[in-house]
């Protein structure tokens, strides 16, 4: 996924299915300048950690 994309998921009113190494992931905030996003799983814990933008696939 590219830093663009991850931009229109974050301002969509849209449910966009993305997952981080084959599960499913709610993005909750963009690091540009490290092209880095927090994430946390979806009905999951709360707990966020922190990826590359790049492992990131849209479903």
């Amino acid at each position: 996924m590219d830093i663009n994309r991850v931009k229109q998921i974050l301002s969509s009113s849209a449910e966009i299915e993305v997952q981080y190494n084959g599960v499913s992931v709610w993005i909750d905030d963009i690091k540009e300048e490290d092209a880095t996003v927090i994430v946390h799983l979806v009905g999951g814990m709360e707990e966020q950690t922190e990826v590359d933008i790049a492992s990131l696939k849209e479903i």
